[in-house]
């Protein structure tokens, strides 16, 4: 045999045994990050919803599209929903959605709303589900933009028209109705006007779903102002051919300005059609044709019709009375004689947008506003609540430094809200109990005084207060105390954004700077203010326009354009500030104001510095994110500089083109490690920006408007679905350079012994159990169990955990009678290939229990001290020590340390009385079945006596029977471990009480069974 051919016959041996011993492969990006997960902490108050539709044949099942927070479904009239689309959708932002006639189990959504505010989030084209929303599959048209309505033909759910409105920031070839014959594998587009003209509604003719009408409208945005209607541009067009031909309708319609249009129809008469419109004063309002759109009569020019008609355009009809209109702006108003005279509607929050009735009882609505979505079941009569929709939209987080500590922003549409990241305490109300608001108003920010979280710093719009928990005022210091509504932003003294920025110094208390085109300060809360910069902005003269043409004018301030948009000064360095304005300059003092450098990076001009984020751990390096997707650009802007701004690094490397970035934070315990947040997600970098990767973990995809880190936790603020935690990040910091190990436990951080708990998996807010975080790697899942053992400072083992496979516990549960809260069995430990996390509830070993779902559970809370993990894992033994501190507000109420060694000292007494008590119980039940079946008159006369001995170690089945002796044991355990106290004399007498008690009940069975030889 030759050489080569021996070789590669070895090598064919070689690789048959290779395969019976397969090589084990390094975890996955996703299995080394697996671990971490964030959870949402509310506010469960709904943000923005601009469409609703429900099913008429299950009145209780409805669908609500949120502005960032994707599509929800309810099957109980509201009084639960669920979000669908997390999972699938590549945006939050829901546009429409329509359910099939024939088939409730079809639904089309078209992404992106159509209500442009400036913090208007894109769509990425269309979705359809066959299962009710269970699953989806995307269908294209994902570069059109917002989509204004989907509608679905009423007997052939293949066949589907889409309003494409366009993209909001930029004109766009992909605007127009577009239409599918094959349930959307392929799209025509059926009518097209311009690059600056979309489709906002389209209706089917009810009696004949051959005639369809549209309505197109000319828009986009800039940062500095809206562009609503056009000059004979858009307006209503029909089709008699099912979108193959098309004219426009004029007679009876303003012939000039024309703006947003809405289209109502109503199946009671199939020839009528109403249209709002947009136009010039006296020719704006409601429109009603009765020939089908071929000719138009000017019903009502009310101004609430089109009072803001960029952001709500909205007709709805009555499905069963062709007179009975209704109008979704601000307020909702509603017509009973065909649009001649309205009243007003009384949904549960204002600025309003949609409205869907079920054809087969029109006393069932389900509505919607910058507030969520509410159903009706008495025709507006009452509604249900929107505080179950974890849909808020977020400006920024800022935290306080109490503890728990509090989470604060501005909720678009509501006002500021506080909300705890843990329960501070028990409200009859739960988690709505707990939210706040902290004077200023929906814009926020809400930023906490440092050492005095009873102090907020709050903005409305531009106006600053001082909020007082304390008093529940807000003392109002406005800088230049002028309404800035309705300016020319060129004539104002100061152009304050609506988020106009504030940030409270790290060093020194009540230093407070607000941003207009200046820096202001104060040094004294707010009472008086000095301007401490020149105007930091580009300040470019064509941008400053009074908002809002060619028709309404909209001047809120929301496009003051050259303005300051963030501030934040070195935690390094006294008066070592950077400022960002929102049309691209970026500036930094080194001496608190005296002299300025313009250090804006190279870069495209006119983009929002959303973020100047210094470095925690050097005074020179600092960071900036600026979004330009307002002005049409995609990309991410993320920059770095090491010398004060002289040079500056672009840093987007692995962050996808088409995701602007919003934020970005260098974490202050760990140099290096940075998280962006993008219009879509979340990034993170261990290289100081050379490189990143996705981080989303177990987040929808929305956009992360803000982040912070807080004693080790991630903290993010969204724009549709509130506020996330990723709690304990500390072994994310080094992750990455154990992953090549066999297994790595991490040092735990320090705990606090709070007395919350985890208050069930999907939950909103998610509150999690009061525990010390165990993290630990393992390159590859251990063919052996895992043991974990906690220790004290002496060695003792305190409790200990495996992960072999243990009897399922339950979720815990609440007596009735008594309120105490009975855990679940013990947890078994994670054994998982990549990152595993352990939370150990601060408790030692609970009693013994012959029901092995909740054997040693429910133990004592240890004391306060230093305790010790020891993780063993295939014959290695891994240690690491952490700390366990007392609840600060407990110590503020004076209790201490030898209260709490002594309230743990009697409690473990208690504990061991308890699993004798529970051995006893057991002995007995045992001793007692035995001699069930013997009927000899001494085993009935020993049987008797067992179950004398048994009524008083037993409760008696039944309802509010006697405790006996281990339940009256477990009573005064749980009595010991309610509160962080000294236990009162009674508890101790009842324990001498209970022992002697179960002394007698001992000796009077050994007298009776050898009780060692039961054992």
């Amino acid at each position: 045999m030759k050489k080569s051919a021996l070789l590669n016959a070895f090598g064919a041996v070689l690789l048959a045994i290779l395969a019976n011993f397969p090589l084990h492969a390094q975890p996955s990006e996703k299995q080394i990050y697996q671990a971490f997960q964030f959870r949402n902490v509310g506010p469960t108050r709904g943000g923005r919803v601009t469409t609703v539709t429900g099913v008429p044949s299950e009145p209780g099942t409805f669908y609500m599209g949120a502005t960032g927070g994707g599509v929800w479904k309810t099957t109980d009239y509201g009084i639960n929903w669920k979000n669908i689309s997390d999972g699938y959708f590549a945006t939050g932002s829901i546009g429409a959605i329509r359910v099939a006639a024939t088939d409730p189990n079809i639904i089309y959504v078209g992404t992106g709303t159509d209500g442009i505010r400036s913090n208007v989030i894109t769509g990425k084209g269309v979705y359809k589900s066959t299962d009710a929303g269970k699953t989806w599959i995307h269908l294209g048209l994902e570069k059109v933009g917002q989509i204004g309505a989907v509608e679905i033909h009423p007997t052939d759910p293949k066949t589907v028209f889409v309003a494409a409105m366009g993209q909001a920031f930029q004109n766009n070839e992909e605007r127009g109705v577009y239409k599918t014959t094959d349930g959307g594998t392929t799209w025509d587009k059926v009518l097209y006007d311009s690059d600056s003209v979309g489709a906002v509604d389209l209706e089917f003719a009810p009696n004949n779903p051959n005639i369809v009408y549209a309505a197109m409208y000319r828009f986009k945005r800039t940062p500095w102002t809206i562009i609503s209607g056009g000059y004979q541009e858009g307006g209503i067009y029909k089709s008699k051919d099912g979108g193959k031909t098309w004219e426009k309708k004029t007679k009876g319609l303003p012939k000039g300005l024309i703006g947003k249009i809405d289209l109502g129809v109503s199946a009671a008469d199939p020839l009528r059609l109403y249209a709002i419109v947009e136009a010039p004063v006296k020719e704006q309002g409601l429109y009603r044709s009765d020939d089908q759109g071929e000719s138009f009569v000017h019903v009502s020019d009310n101004e609430d019709l089109v009072n803001r008609p960029f952001y709500y355009t909205n007709v709805d009809v009555n499905p069963l009375n062709a007179s009975d209109v209704f109008s979704q702006a601000n307020p909702g108003i509603r017509s009973r004689d065909g649009g001649k005279t309205w009243t007003r509607l009384n949904p549960p929050h204002g600025d309003n947008h949609d409205l869907w009735i079920n054809p087969n009882d029109s006393m069932i609505w389900i509505q919607s506003n910058d507030g969520g979505a509410n159903v009706t079941l008495n025709g507006g009569i009452s509604w249900s609540t929107q505080n179950n929709q974890p849909t808020a939209e977020l400006y920024q987080v800022e935290v306080d430094d109490q503890y728990p500590y509090w989470l604060y922003a501005g909720q678009q549409d509501n006002s500021t809200i506080a909300v705890p990241s843990a329960p501070p305490y028990d409200h009859p109300s739960g988690a709505v109990g707990y939210w706040m608001a902290v004077g200023g108003c929906e814009t926020g920010p809400a930023v906490p005084k440092p050492g005095d979280p009873n102090i907020i710093y709050s903005n409305c719009k531009g106006r600053f207060g001082v909020y007082d928990k304390r008093t529940g005022q807000e003392k109002q210091y406005y800088v230049g105390a002028s309404n800035i509504y309705g300016h020319n932003p060129k004539d104002l003294k100061f152009r304050f954004q609506r988020v106009a920025p504030v940030h409270a110094s790290f060093h020194t208390p009540g230093v407070v700077y607000h941003g207009s085109q200046y820096l202001h300060k104060t040094v004294d809360d707010g009472k008086t203010w000095e301007i401490i910069s020149p105007d930091l902005t580009a300040f470019e003269t064509d941008k400053q326009v009074i908002s809002g043409s060619p028709i309404t004018r909209d001047v809120t301030g929301e496009e003051y354009y050259s303005t300051i948009y963030d501030i934040n000064e070195s935690r390094m360095k006294e008066g070592l500030i950077w400022v960002g304005a929102n049309d691209g300059p970026v500036h930094v003092t080194k001496d608190g104001g005296k002299t300025w450098a313009n250090v804006t990076p190279k870069m495209p001009k006119g983009g929002r510095v959303d973020c100047v984020e210094p470095s925690p751990h050097q005074e020179g390096k600092a960071y900036v994110a600026v979004l330009r997707y307002q002005l049409g650009d995609w990309k991410p802007y993320l920059f770095k500089t090491t010398d004060y701004g002289a040079n500056w690094t672009a840093i987007t490397n692995g962050i996808p083109d088409d995701q602007p970035t919003r934020t970005i934070r260098e974490d202050p315990e760990k140099e290096g490690v940075l998280y962006a947040g993008t219009e879509f997600g979340l990034y993170i970098s261990f290289d100081d920006g050379a490189n990143w990767e996705s981080f989303q973990q177990n987040l929808p995809v929305t956009p992360i408007t803000d982040i912070k880190v807080f004693r080790n936790d991630l903290i993010l603020s969204t724009m549709g679905r509130g506020f996330y935690i990723m709690d304990n990040i500390s072994a994310l910091h080094s992750i990455k350079t154990v992953s090549s190990k066999g297994a790595h436990l991490f040092k735990p951080e320090t705990a606090h012994r709070f007395r919350y708990r985890y208050n069930g998996e999907g939950k909103y807010p998610e509150y999690p159990d009061a525990a010390v975080t165990i993290d630990y790697y393992l390159k590859d899942k251990s063919e052996s169990d895992i043991i974990l053992e906690i220790t004290d400072r002496d060695g003792n083992i305190i409790s200990s955990f495996t992960s072999a496979t243990r009897p399922k516990g339950d979720k815990g549960s609440t007596d009735m009678a008594t309120g105490f809260f009975t855990k679940g069995g013990k947890p078994g430990l994670p054994n998982k290939a990549g990152s595993n996390r352990f939370n150990w509830d601060l408790t030692h070993m609970g009693a013994w229990s012959a029901d092995a779902r909740r054997a040693f559970s429910n133990g004592p809370m240890v004391s306060p001290g230093t305790y010790t993990a020891k993780f063993t894992i295939g014959g290695n033994t891994f240690s690491e020590s952490f700390d366990v501190l007392i609840d600060p507000k407990a110590a503020d109420a004076g209790v201490t340390q030898e209260e709490l060694l002594a309230q743990e000292k009697l409690a473990l007494q208690v504990r061991d009385l308890l699993s004798e008590a529970s051995h006893l119980e057991d002995d007995i039940k045992q001793a007692v079945k035995a001699l069930e079946g013997n009927k000899s008159g001494n085993a009935r006369k020993k049987l008797m006596a067992l179950q004398a001995l048994q009524d008083q170690v037993t409760t008696p089945e039944g309802i509010y029977m006697q405790p006996m002796l281990v339940d009256q044991i477990r009573y005064l355990s749980f009595m010991l471990n309610r509160a962080d106290q000294m236990p009162g004399k009674d508890a101790y007498d009842r324990y001498e009480e209970l022992s002697d008690l179960l002394s007698k009940i001992k000796a009077d069975y050994s007298g009776m069974v050898d009780i060692n030889s039961k054992r």
